[in-house]
């Protein structure tokens, strides 16, 4: 990132509360009898991070004693169904909470309201602050950021006599080489290396073949470079550094503290940096993060900044100021940094994450420490992909299972993959 740009690591700055003075009348969230606004709050996670957020919420409202916010939470699997329900009823949250696959849809269909001048972006990276902006407008504010990544156990490396490797020089062969010496040197009892579908991993790889994810809305990717990313894997099972394919279907479902890497069966596997906190408490040792492998020869190495996601507000909200503080809060708020800490990634604020960086988990700092490490490799951070792209990871998947068990070549299974993938983007 250029240097003339904020960046998300500033030094700490002086912080100001954006409090709500009065309350506004109409529809949303609803006004109670006494005047107070009620403002709905809709979010995904686990049980932790429903308990932080009910306590910053506890805090704005604290501070905005006019203000009522009513957290509509569910569980990743069934948030977007969900919300799709309300918004197709007219019923939606005031503040909603998205990720980047899902932002251009709500976008398109005017479901969000545009927050450019509402909510103080100034301490905002200006590249990551650009993810959340579709057509001039800003739809969405970033809450954090992160990057995929290879989350490893070292003692299980040493333990099977093999080494880590030099992270800023290392090949995909190195990787499936390292994966197969950590299974054979541990007698099987811990496998190298666990797969991962995530069409991250397949973006890196990707844009060290030089080709773009997406290109408008169409996959920009070629057939030969999807068939090249299957054949890791392949490679991964065939020498036994990551499980045959029924096994790694099943483990590819499960949650990171059901992992191999979190159950310390398995020394290696690929996830966003900021789970890498989830992943040691699971796992019960330390963990260190890697840079992704790399083609000999590529001129970049894939990997990019992320929005972990992004926090908007409804187009038909009544309370569209007291929606504004609610984001700015959760956003620019010290206090409310210090509650959440990097469970929505690392504050996209380089003004919380300064005030908060000494107070964050060991795992975290090492995180900071292998994005600040890294900052200056990464690539731009994506824009919002096309409409349908939220489905993409479920049609990666199952063509990448009907490599993995045989039942489709390579070469046609490609070919239907690209096909559908266009088809549900395209618009």
């Amino acid at each position: 990132m250029s240097s003339g740009k904020k960046t998300w690591s500033a030094t700490l700055l002086a912080t100001t509360v954006l409090v709500v003075t009065a309350a506004c009348g109409g529809a949303g969230g609803g006004e109670g009898a006494d005047g107070t606004v009620k403002l709905r709050f809709a979010y995904w996670g686990s049980d932790a991070r429903q308990k932080m957020t009910e306590e910053a919420i506890k805090k704005f409202e604290a501070k905005n004693p006019g203000v009522d916010v009513e957290g509509e939470f569910s569980d990743w699997a069934s948030y977007y169904e969900t919300l799709s329900t309300k918004v197709a009823g007219s019923d939606a949250p005031d503040v909603i909470s998205l990720e980047i696959r899902g932002l251009r849809e709500y976008a398109d269909r005017g479901t969000l309201a545009d927050l450019a001048g509402k909510v103080d972006t100034a301490d905002l990276d200006a590249k990551v602050l650009a993810t959340g902006a579709i057509d001039g407008k800003q739809f969405a504010v970033p809450t954090g950021v992160n990057a995929f990544s290879l989350l490893v156990n070292p003692a299980l490396v040493e333990r099977s006599k093999a080494e880590l490797p030099d992270d800023t020089q290392w090949t995909w062969d190195d990787y499936v080489e390292l994966a197969a010496r950590i299974t054979s040197g541990s007698g099987g009892e811990v496998t190298g290396t666990q797969l991962s579908w995530n069409p991250a991993y397949l973006q890196i790889y990707a844009t060290q073949k030089g080709e773009p994810f997406y290109e408008g809305n169409r996959l920009g990717l070629s057939p030969e470079t999807v068939k090249e990313w299957w054949a890791i894997m392949q490679n991964l099972i065939r020498t036994k550094g990551a499980p045959d394919a029924a096994k790694s279907s099943e483990i590819g479902a499960t949650s990171i503290d059901q992992s191999l890497l979190g159950t310390n069966s398995g020394a290696m596997g690929m996830w966003w940096s900021n789970q890498l906190g989830a992943a040691a408490k699971a796992s019960g040792g330390q963990l260190d993060l890697l840079r992704m492998p790399k083609l000999s020869g590529a001129a970049s190495g894939g990997m990019f900044l992320q929005p972990a996601m992004f926090y908007s507000a409804s187009s038909t909200t009544g309370h569209a100021a007291e929606a504004a503080a609610f984001i700015d809060f959760m956003i620019n708020d010290p206090e409310a940094g210090q509650i959440i800490l990097s469970d929505r990634g690392l504050p996209a604020s380089s003004k919380v994450l300064a005030a908060v960086r000494d107070k964050l988990p060991e795992a975290d700092k090492k995180t900071l420490a292998f994005l600040d490490e890294t900052k200056g490799e990464l690539t731009d951070p994506p824009a919002a992909p096309p409409k349908g792209a939220s489905a993409m990871e479920d049609i990666l998947t199952r063509y990448s299972e009907e490599v993995m068990f045989g039942r489709m070549t390579p070469d046609d299974a490609a070919q239907k993959f690209i096909t559908e993938a266009n088809a549900s983007i395209a618009g």
